[in-house]
């Protein structure tokens, strides 16, 4: 099989939220394959830092700056052929604890920027010819824990909307999918991982032991925006080191 069929050569990217590790490491990743990248971060010193070629600020939790997100890359680019929504944020607290500008920040970011920013960007990616949009949603949209229920919420309306504009945009020649990452190893999941007891449970709870690198990701969002996926769309690519797969029911014996 030519390596040419997972080539993204040419193709004009914007990835939201590239500023992060997953981001830019998808940016980094996306660019060695031929992309040409517009990396967006919340301000235009951590986007310029990703290293792409075009560089982008927006505030993504204002659906207009969504709009102008897309129309500013459009213009920088002269066109857009994939669109990678990677922009996320959370606040780990209990359900309790949760207030109503907690849910609304979140709901923002994770959700309505996806809704928006794909709705900006559906004209041009119809227009290309070979439109793909790749959401960066989370295992944890099937797969829960503590603390992160509104940002399990969000992710779960992300694998959800992949679903629904897959549909309804297929007429377009547009794909959509997306990928739900378990936990990736990162700064922002920290608090997750940064206790030796939670630690420990993920590895022993993981079949491959360990938790996910950032740029193990990479090789699913390019295979779901390149021509190797021409037949695949509102589909959920799941990367979580095998924790859905089963579980060994004598680990515990002798214990």
């Amino acid at each position: 099989m030519s390596t040419d069929l997972f080539s993204l050569a040419g193709r004009r990217t914007l990835i939201t939220g590239a500023g992060g590790v997953i981001g830019t490491e998808l940016a980094h990743g996306m660019a060695a394959a031929g992309a040409i990248v517009t990396a967006q971060d919340i301000t235009l010193d951590r986007a310029e830092a990703v290293g792409t070629p075009h560089a982008l600020a927006a505030d993504l939790s204002d659906p207009q700056a969504c709009r102008q997100l897309v129309a500013d890359a459009i213009a920088t680019m002269g066109g857009l052929d994939i669109v990678v929504n990677c922009a996320g944020i959370n606040r780990r607290k209990r359900i309790d604890d949760v207030t109503s500008e907690d849910f609304d920040a979140i709901v923002a970011v994770n959700m309505r920027a996806v809704y928006f920013v794909s709705q900006a960007a559906h004209a041009a990616l119809a227009a290309s010819g070979h439109g793909a949009i790749v959401n960066i949603s989370s295992l944890s949209a099937k797969f829960s824990y503590q603390t992160i229920s509104v940002y399990a919420a969000t992710k779960a309306a992300v694998s959800s909307m992949t679903r629904s504009f897959a549909q309804e945009w297929a007429a377009d020649g547009i794909r959509v999918n997306c990928i739900e990452p378990a936990v990736v190893q990162t700064e922002f999941t920290k608090p997750l991982w940064g206790a030796e007891h939670r630690m420990r449970w993920f590895e022993e709870t993981q079949p491959l032991g360990r938790l996910a690198r950032p740029d193990e990701l990479v090789g699913a969002v390019i295979y779901l925006a390149s021509d190797a996926a021409s037949y695949v769309t509102g589909q959920a690519i799941t990367i979580e080191g095998g924790i859905l797969s089963g579980a060994d029911w004598d680990a515990y014996e002798g214990r």
